[in-house]
């Protein structure tokens, strides 16, 4: 332990981040541009050429960021995993989806834990970063390579810990480097070695008290929002029978100092996190027999909302006397997110495909997104324009994203329904709010 707390506290220390998507890429970086030498591994060898090259992907990391360290020597990438036997410290940023029954898909994690089985050495420290339900640390990472290596001793021989991300993609303000990190190890001493090594390029870190501690931080912070956002998708559902403004009455609770949170209604819910991470304590729970009811109800609630604005959608055109079936709807927006291009889990794109489903003519516009697969098809972004806007039965607003001209939509549209409140402020038009 003290050999590698030495190297790590002189950067001497060979980092290795495992997965270069939107939580690992940034950390890599991050890592490159504090002095430390870094390899990153991904099962894509087109991403491995790109960084190799000095070429970026992802909006989180600055271009001129990555080429720094890449022409510094600093930063590089491979799919070769044998090479995770040259890494000192490695951090493990895999996705972990969900099935098609919303059970937890491990499939990444045990890929690389088949792969460090096989190169994994004593002396290293493994931090799984990746999402997950409570107790996976222990179990699907630390017991394998222990069954595989039965002279290890953990906290001695091999150092295991986990922490999660907590990647917000596009955030002007909290980045990897100032967003406070989370630690909890196997033993005091991988919590220690863990501390250490995020400490050196991330401020604060905390320590908690165990790796199944840390799991549960992540599923808790997100779990909170998931169940908050649910209430304020129902409340929107209350007041819309009650003919009164949700966004008024959020606005107007904001202004309350103390005691009180705004979330904010959409279309549904969408991103690596929000919508997958409660599922994974939902699925631990049913395994110990204890239904975690309000994370079911407020998936019940979220999961619903594509399907109501659909439905809002038909009357709105129906008071025009026309049908959905044969209209025109122009979708702005299909992000899952504003100002972000990543389309996973999107809510839009369940909205699009439903109305597309009952006949609909659908067409999109995103300045982040320029193309996406829907319905088989694949459909690319129009530009936005009078014509565009005035051409179209209906302007259905998805993706709140800045630079829009949501003026020039509220004076060309026919009908507009806006899902984000991105029409706020703008003059004219027919405008209808979730």
């Amino acid at each position: 332990m003290k050999q590698l707390a030495e190297r790590i506290e002189s950067r001497e220390a060979l980092i290795g981040v495992v997965g270069l998507g939107y939580v690992g890429l940034p950390l890599a970086e991050l890592f490159a541009r504090k002095g430390y030498k870094v390899l990153g591994f991904d099962v894509s060898s087109e991403r491995a050429a790109m960084i190799n090259r000095g070429k970026n992907y992802i909006d989180d990391v600055r271009d001129e960021d990555l080429k720094q360290a890449v022409d510094a020597g600093l930063l590089s990438a491979t799919t070769d995993m044998s090479r995770l036997a040259e890494c000192e410290c490695l951090s493990i940023c895999v996705p972990t989806p969900l099935g098609k029954t919303k059970e937890p898909d491990l499939s990444y994690i045990h890929a690389v834990v088949v792969e460090l089985k096989k190169y994994a050495r004593a002396g290293q420290l493994l931090v799984l970063e990746s999402t997950t339900y409570p107790g996976t640390t222990d179990d699907e990472m630390a017991a394998p390579l222990l069954a595989g290596h039965p002279e290890w001793e953990i906290g001695r021989d091999i150092f295991i810990a986990f922490s999660p991300e907590r990647v917000d993609p596009s955030n002007p303000v909290y980045k990897t480097e100032n967003t406070p990190k989370v630690v909890g190890g196997c033993t005091p001493a991988c919590t220690e070695l863990a501390r250490l090594l995020y400490s050196k390029v991330i401020s604060p870190v905390h320590t908690v008290s165990s790796t199944m501690t840390a799991e549960l931080v992540k599923l808790l912070e997100n779990t909170y929002r998931n169940v908050n956002i649910a209430w304020a998708n129902e409340f929107a559902m209350i007041c819309r029978k009650l003919g009164v403004d949700v966004w008024e009455i959020i606005q107007a609770a904001s202004t309350k100092p103390f005691g009180f949170q705004a979330f904010y209604p959409g279309p549904g819910l969408g991103g690596h996190c929000i919508p997958i991470d409660p599922q994974y304590l939902a699925w631990k729970m049913r395994a110990l027999n204890f239904p975690s009811r309000m994370i079911e109800v407020s998936d019940q609630v979220n999961s619903g909302m594509p399907h109501y604005v659909v439905h809002l959608v038909m009357e709105t055109l129906n008071e025009q006397a026309i049908a959905l079936k044969g209209s025109n709807i122009a979708c702005l927006g299909v992000a899952y997110k504003a100002n972000v291009d990543d389309v996973r889990e999107s809510p839009a794109l369940d909205v699009m495909y439903e109305l597309q489903k009952r006949g609909a003519n659908i067409s999109f516009h995103d300045p982040f997104v320029p193309s996406i697969q829907l319905g088989g098809q694949t459909m690319s972004s129009h530009v936005l324009t009078p014509d565009y806007l005035a051409g179209s039965d209906l302007v259905l607003v998805l993706t709140n994203h800045d630079g829009v001209d949501y003026q020039m939509v509220a004076s060309h549209a026919r009908q507009v329904v806006d899902t984000r409140n991105a029409m706020r402020g703008t003059s004219g038009g027919s405008i209808v709010r979730l």
